[in-house]
């Protein structure tokens, strides 16, 4: 079942996050008291009002998550998405959670009047062709990451 990711839901995306990372191999971000503090303020602070986060729970736990941002922009007076993240524990892959997860945030975008949704893919081969099987998808451009230091101002 496909649930917005609301501040009352953070307990079952830390219990997801803990679980993928026993699952295998996962590197990013750890799941210490600062990070936690970060997510409970991104649920009170006006700058997140352009994410959508969704879950997928099967039965009482999540199974996977998909986040974005939108981006409006005066280049075209347009407003894209942009994925920012989708993931699913590896014990639920194949099953479906990934498409469910995908086609949900496909539709709330669509009631929100956005026509784009852009997303880096992961290199592994796995991302790939789930990501070359999305409809109405196409791989174009090349993405890039560019790493911003925090000025005395930045919080």
């Amino acid at each position: 079942m496909i649930q917005t990711y609301t501040r009352e839901r953070i307990e079952d995306v830390l219990e997801f996050e803990r679980k993928l990372r026993k699952e295998e191999s996962f590197r990013g971000w750890e799941i210490d008291d600062e990070y936690i503090r970060r997510v409970r303020r991104s649920f009170e602070d006006p700058v997140f009002a352009g994410s959508i986060s969704l879950l997928d729970y099967q039965g009482d736990h999540v199974a996977g998550r998909i986040d974005c941002a939108l981006i409006p922009s005066h280049f075209d007076g347009s407003v894209k998405a942009y994925l920012d993240w989708i993931c699913v524990l590896k014990s639920a892959r194949h099953r479906g959670v990934a498409r469910e997860l995908m086609q949900a945030l496909r539709e709330e975008l669509g009631r929100r009047g956005i026509d784009t949704l852009i997303g880096l893919t992961a290199e592994n081969e796995e991302a790939q062709r789930f990501y070359r099987n999305v409809k109405d998808s196409k791989m174009k451009d090349i993405g890039i990451w560019i790493d911003i230091p925090r000025t005395s101002e930045g919080k």
